[in-house]
Formats: C-alpha cells, structure tokens, sequence
C-alpha cells in the first residue's frame, strides 16, 4: 500500500495511519456531512522521510532542505492532480491531536490557498517541521506525551474560498450547557479566527433552534486569498459592525453541528466556512476540558416574607456555597429547634417562638431569618442572656459547652456509631441523619455562646495594650496570644510526627509506605483524632476521614521537606510571648500591671478554647455521610439514581418515596448559583446596612482593582494566588502561594504550611483563618465577599494584611467604596471591649 489514502478510506479509528484531524475528516465524509474532498499522506510517509534523510528528534531546521523520496513525491503529486482543485489547505494531522483528552489544538501548522504543485512540496514538509516547533513540544511534555511516540500526517484538501468562516461548539464552553451551541464567527477565511487576531460574532444557539444570545463584534481584520497564500486586510466600513450570520444561518450551522455531535457520541469543536451560502466542515475535535453545565447564574433576590431579615452570618460562615438539596432540606429544622432551645434556656420560655427564626435558602444560599417580631423579643432580651453568658457559673458559655454541650453530642455520635447500617430501614437511617444533624445544630449553638468570650478578651485585651500599654517598638497585641495548642495546631503536629516516623523509617524512599500495618495503624489513629473536621458544613463535602487526599497532599509535602517543624515554631512563639510578657510587666506601674495581666490571661485561656470547640463541629458528619452513602447506595441498587453521591442532590420525600428529580438539572442550577455573591442582608434596606458592617465580610460591589477586607494578620507579601474552592483543590496548592478560598476552617489548617498568606471572601479579626495565620506569622486579609470571584487563580497579587487590602495585576473599574476596614474594626472594637471591660469589672466585684 502507498502512502495516500483518500477521505473515503478512512474512519475515526484510524489515528495512527492518518492523525486526528485525518481520521475525524474521513469519519465525517464517509458519515455524508458537508467536507471539502481531499487525502491524506499518511505518518508512514512521515517516518519514511524522517528516516531516508537521517532527521533526528527535534532537528526541525533539517526538514526544509531535506528531499521528500521520488515514489512518495510522485504519489503525492499524482492524488493533487486528481483533486482539480485550484488551492488546496495543506494541514496538519498529529498522532497526538484532535483526541479526547489533548486537542492539541493550533500546536502544529496549517496552510491556506496553496497554488501549484511545487508549493504543496514545501507546505508538506513545513508541515512535518511544525511537529517540532518549541510550543508543540512543550504543550506535548505538559500532556506527558512521549516524543518517540507521535506523528504527522498531512491532510491535503479543496480550498473553501470562505465568505465567511469560524468555530462552532456544540456544547457552551462558558458554562456547560450541553443543551447550548456557540457559534464564533467572522469574515473571510478561518484563519484570522484560530490565530485570535479578530474579534468574532457569537451567537448562542439552543436545542429547540432558539437563538439564546448575540454579541455582534466590532471586526477590524478579515483573512482573504491572494494569487496564492493568504493576507489580512481591514473590513470594510460597512460591515465590521454587521453580523456575519443572520439567525437562521446560525441555526442552520447549530443543526448540522449536532448532527455531527450525535455521531460521534461527544460534544465537538469544529472548524466551518461558509461559500455561496453553503456551510462546510473542515475540522472536527472533541471538545476537551468541558466544565459541568451550569444554569445563568441568578440575579433575583426575593424573599419569601419581605418583611422579616434575612443574614447571613454565624454558621452561614461555615456555608460559603449553596446547599445542596437534602441537607438545605434538614438544617432548616435543625437549627431553627437548636435556636429555640438555647434561647429558652439562657433567657426564657418563649423567648423564640416557632416561626421567629430559620435557615431558608434564597437562590441556594443560607440566610438566617428572624422575624420581625422575634428579632425585637431577643434584641430587647440578648442583654440578659448575654449577662448569663459570661458569668464563671454553671450556665457560662464555656462551662455549658465544656460539660454539657459537648459530651452530649459526643455521646450521641458514639450510640450511633455502634448500629449496624445494613440492618436499619430507609426510615430508620434517615430518622438518624436527622438526629445527628440536631445533635451537631444544637452543638453548633453551644458553640456560639463562646464566641462573645473570645470576643471580648481578645478585643479588651488588644485595646488596653494598645492604649495604655504599647510604645514605639512595642510588638503587636497578636503576640502575647501566640504559642498555645489548640485542635488545628495538635492536627498539624500529628500529621508532621507521621512524615518523621516515615522519613526515619529504614529504607525510606521518599514515598507514602502504603500497605505497611504500623503505617496503616498510625495514619488511621490520626483520622480517628482529627478526621471529622469539616471544610464545609454541608454534609455532601466529604471529611478527612472519608477522603484523606488533601491529608495525604499535605503529608507528601512534609515528606519532600516542605514545611517548617511545628515544634520550633511554637516554641520561638511562646519563648517570645514570655520575653514580652516579662518586659512589658517589669515596666508598669501596680495597676496597670494588674490589669495587663489579668486581661492577657483571660484572653490566653478563652482564645483556644473557641478553635478547640469549632474543630469538633464535625464529630457527626463521618457518621452522616456513611449513613447516608447507604441510602445512595440502596437507590442505585434500585435503579433510582446512578451513584452513591446522588443521594445528597434528592429531597427528604423522595428518598422516602424511592423516586428521584432531576439530580442533573439541580447539579446545574447549584453551579449556576454559586457563580454569584450572595448578598449579606435581605432584602436591601437602609435601616439594616448599618448591620452590614459588623457581618464577616465587606460589602459586595467591589469592582476596581483594590479589595479591601479586614487586616487579620500583619504583614505584607507579592506572591502567586491560590484560588481553592474546597479539599479537592489542595493538591494545586503549591509552597510560597497565596491561599485563596471563601473560608478556611480547621480542616484547612495544614494548607498554611505552605501558603505566604491567606485571603477570604468571610472572615473576620477572630476567625480561624486570623488566629491561624497569625501563628504562622503570615499576613492574612479576610472578609473581602468577593476575593474567589476576582483573583485569577494564578495570578500575581499582592496582600497587605496590616491595611486590609489586596492588589490585583491590573486596574480595573471604577474603584467601589465599601465601609473602611479601620471604621468597621473600630465599632466592632467599642461593643466588644465593653463587653469584656464590664465582664472583668463583675468578676473583680465578686
């Protein structure tokens, strides 16, 4: 056999004899779709010629003084002829392009209106020599292609003289929609399309042969024909503006795309140009790297009772995403009984009323609603309450959750644990998750109760130093608080003991000893201690215990010598805090010194605690995910959903019921949704903005190129940004970047091993993400709301967390102007130390 083969001869599985755009031409000829006729040289006559003229690897400079052999060139010459065609487009087709996983799209060359026969000699061997240019073989060495392993055939086929030509992508690159085609189009050849060099028309073309959106483009350059070859000119006047399709052209092309699609079973991206009127395919790929589809994100923020407020703040900080739909389904209950049960308990029977106060979504998202009647019974009665609170009596926050709050919930995850799953009815493994996800509520509102004891030591303490106390030179308030344990910090050191047992071990290869027993007993006492953390409170996002990947990362980058020894560091922490400590009281006078050191021990002892009891937040959720992968698991047994994790897409009575909804569409419309950000008050009235600047982030119209936040931790770095969305992004993160996320939680401590600073769309001054990074001495900027939607991940900012602002590459809009971190932090100051002076005043009294 020689080495053409016409179109004809050719289908989709025939990759090695004529590369991907070959073999997909010759699928679509076959198939009786609209190709321009042509053959292939195949990667035969590729080796062949590589061979006879002694071309290494990569030599590209040797191919265009190298002779094609006389039989092939014959060959070649004589399958030109019988085109008749006038210009032809000499392509390149590689063994490693235009596949489902790597499209190598524009890595090697292409060549249009080649005229005479002498001119498709150098345009085949041009294109061999691109098989070698510098960005082909590194895009190959990114894909972990083997050099030795590819090559090119050349497509040679009839030139469209194109009035108009393009891309058409069978699927919305842009969200997913797979129900969506985007036709780009522009004037004259294709060329000025793939190159970018135009702005191009897109047209948004759905299913039912709708046309969804147009954007017509202002199109300064259009690629046309000369003699031979191809130039860009300017468009003229009259039709830059113009569209270069009308509707039912783009849907005609829609159409024909989707039958294309349907052929070959996957979503393409295909090259068109358009004659006279008639469209013609001149490539076809499958479309790589597709995002899941996703609804329009959504713009309308009604309420469902406009007269009550809706907030987010408290537990919605450990919620930054919409919920999916069964654990929105539950929580509501849980933390509207949770809410009613503290209140009656720390001020009065009826205090909250059923009713007065849930956690409804609005577009997905949590909000806290009060109505307007309870929110006046508990602002008139939260004085009394809060009296209760931070009393040193058994109803203290500390106490309750130290004796009471937490061994309860303990205890009722443990009488869970002990129940085997396979002997519990659906009923009865639902009636369990609902009891745990009380359990963890009322958990979860115990915890609260501690948060104005961190609070206001922290703050009481911070302003007395800094107004009394500090002078010139004087470190930071932040540094008498530092060297202590708490859980996130006991979670890190177990996790860098295991990389030094690894590394001691004999024969230690710089690997995981996966499979040895004492490693297995260890890692999995680890997960035992610290596995229930949470990186989102939804329970559809796995735990470490479930999922140890991110732990894993973590321990690798500990094992390639990453990360400094926790040990050291809290030592050097605590070694100075004493040295301050000690010089700060050799020079005050008796009673300041009293009150220093009063206030700094109050502050020592209640600021661990409130990461201690945050970091126990998730005892139950191993437990309620296991329970509930059951019930997955049972549906697809059934035959109602296709995996284990659908179960968390259902609804409550559609579990009940053996039936499922559309797990796909509402996976589409949570995508969708979490593309925005959410307002923090509903609905927009000025008598609530007011409250807006003591909710753990700025406000949201942030658009110029400056994001202010809080300055949760000092300090100023230029570095590579981090955009994390949850654990199954931890293993992007890489030493010396910027960690970027909408939360961090204490599942999320071991990241700041690496990362040189940290900012959030939540948080404030108190946070985990603050009381961490201050440990680690990084600076941390928090509570921006938008930080995640506006820093590209990769990108160089720069985070100045003693202003509270974060930089981004370039300038932007029109700077916004939310309430001034400075201004924020000083009303959040006033009501806290006030707090905390007047909680020290009654502790002195007694």
């Amino acid at each position: 056999m020689g080495f053409i083969r016409g179109f004809g001869e050719l289908g989709r599985g025939d990759v090695d004899v004529a590369g991907g755009k070959g073999a997909n031409l010759g699928e679509l000829t076959r198939a009786g779709f609209p190709v321009p006729p042509g053959f292939v040289l195949t990667t035969d006559a590729y080796r062949e010629f590589v061979t006879v003229n002694e071309i290494p690897e990569n030599a590209r400079d040797r191919f265009a003084g190298a002779a094609i052999p006389a039989a092939m060139e014959a060959e070649l010459l004589a399958a030109h002829a019988a085109l008749g065609a006038d210009a032809v487009a000499v392509r390149s087709s590689a063994t490693a392009e235009d596949l489902a996983d790597a499209s190598s799209a524009g890595q090697q060359d292409t060549f249009l209106h080649v005229v005479g026969a002498d001119a498709v000699l150098v345009a085949v061997r041009d294109c061999w020599a691109s098989l070698w240019t510098d960005r082909a073989v590194a895009y190959r060495a990114r894909q972990g292609i083997d050099p030795a392993s590819v090559a090119l055939a050349v497509v040679v086929q009839r030139m469209v003289d194109a009035d108009s030509a393009g891309v058409l992508f069978t699927a919305n690159p842009t969200n997913g929609r797979r129900d969506e085609s985007v036709v780009s189009a522009a004037w004259g050849l294709g060329e000025s399309v793939v190159s970018g060099s135009v702005t191009t028309d897109d047209v948004v073309v759905d299913r039912a042969g709708n046309v969804r959106s147009r954007a017509t483009a202002d199109k300064a350059v259009m690629t046309v024909t000369l003699a031979a070859g191809t130039e860009e000119r300017p468009v003229p006047a009259s039709r830059r503006t113009a569209a270069v399709l009308d509707d039912a052209a783009a849907v005609e092309l829609a159409a024909l795309g989707a039958r294309i699609e349907a052929h070959f079973g996957a979503p393409q991206d295909i090259e068109w140009a358009r004659a006279d009127g008639t469209f013609w395919i001149v490539q076809s790929r499958p479309v790589t790297a597709l995002p899941e589809p996703e609804a329009e994100p959504p713009t309308d923020w009604t309420v469902a009772d406009p007269t009550a407020m809706y907030v987010r703040a408290s537990i919605v900080e450990q919620l930054p995403d919409p919920l999916t739909p069964l654990f929105a389904d539950l929580i509501d209950g849980a933390v509207s009984r949770s809410l009613q049960k503290l209140m009656s308990e720390f001020i009065s029977e009826g205090a909250v009323r059923p009713g007065d106060v849930g956690l409804p979504t609005v577009n997905g998202y949590a909000y806290y609603r009060y109505t307007r009647a309870g929110l006046i019974r508990i602002s008139l009665r939260s004085p009394a309450a809060l009296k209760v609170l931070t009393t040193s009596g058994e109803h203290s926050g500390l106490l309750r959750w130290r004796d009471r709050a937490h061994p309860h919930y303990a205890g009722i995850v443990e009488g869970w644990k002990d129940r085997p799953l396979d002997a519990l009815s659906d009923e009865d493994l639902l009636a369990g998750v609902v009891d745990l996800l009380d359990a963890g509520a009322e958990y979860y509102t115990a915890v609260q109760a501690i948060i104005p004891l961190a609070a206001s030591s922290e703050v009481a303490f911070t302003q007395f130093y800094e107004r009394l106390v500090r002078r010139d030179g004087d470190p930071p308030a932040a540094t008498f608080l530092l060297g202590f344990d708490s859980m996130p910090i006991l979670a890190e050191k177990s996790l860098y003991d295991l990389a030094t047992w690894v590394r001691d071990r004999p024969g230690f290869d710089g690997t995981i000893p996966v499979g040895d027993p004492e490693w297995e007993q260890r890692f999995r006492a680890h997960l035992d201690r610290f596995g229930h953390t949470i990186y989102n409170l939804d329970f559809a996002n796995a735990v470490p215990a479930d999922d140890p990947a991110p732990v894993l990362d973590t321990l690798r980058f500990y094992l390639g010598g990453g990360g400094a020894d926790p040990y050291e560091r809290q030592r050097r922490s605590a070694q100075r805090r004493e040295e301050e400590t000690a010089a700060v009281l050799a020079r005050l006078d008796p009673l300041r010194r009293n009150l220093f050191n009063r206030l700094l021990r109050w502050a020592q002892g209640v600021a661990p605690v409130r990461e201690d009891a945050l970091g126990d937040i998730g005892l139950a959720w191993p437990q309620l995910r296991r329970m509930l992968r059951e019930l997955g698991s049972r549906l697809v047994a059934a035959g109602v959903i296709e995996q284990p994790d659908d179960v968390f897409w259902l609804r409550r009575e559609e579990i009940l019921a053996g039936k499922a909804g559309d797990v796909g569409q509402r996976r589409m419309v949570w995508r969708g949704q979490r593309r925005v950000t959410p307002p923090q008050i509903l609905p927009d009235r000025a008598a609530w903005r007011l409250m807006e600047s003591f909710l753990p982030a700025t406000l949201q119209d942030q658009t110029g190129s400056v994001l202010t936040g809080t300055g949760a931790s000092a300090g100023q770095v230029t570095a590579t940004a981090r955009v994390l969305t949850g654990p199954e992004d931890f293993g992007r993160m890489q030493p010396g970047d910027v960690l970027v996320a909408s939360i961090t939680t204490p599942a999320w401590t071991t990241l700041f091993a690496m990362a040189s600073a940290v900012v959030t769309d939540i948080g404030g001054p108190l946070s985990h993400s603050s009381i961490v990074a201050r440990e680690y001495g990084i600076p941390a900027v928090l509570g921006t709301a938008v930080a995640t939607r506006r820093i590209a991940d990769g990108e160089r900012i720069h985070v100045d967390g003693d202003a509270g602002t974060v930089t981004l590459p370039e300038s932007e809009a029109v700077e916004a102007e939310p309430v001034a971190p400075s201004q924020r932090g000083r009303w959040v100051a006033a009501a806290a130390a006030g707090l905390g002076v007047a909680w020290w005043v009654r502790r002195r009294r007694r």
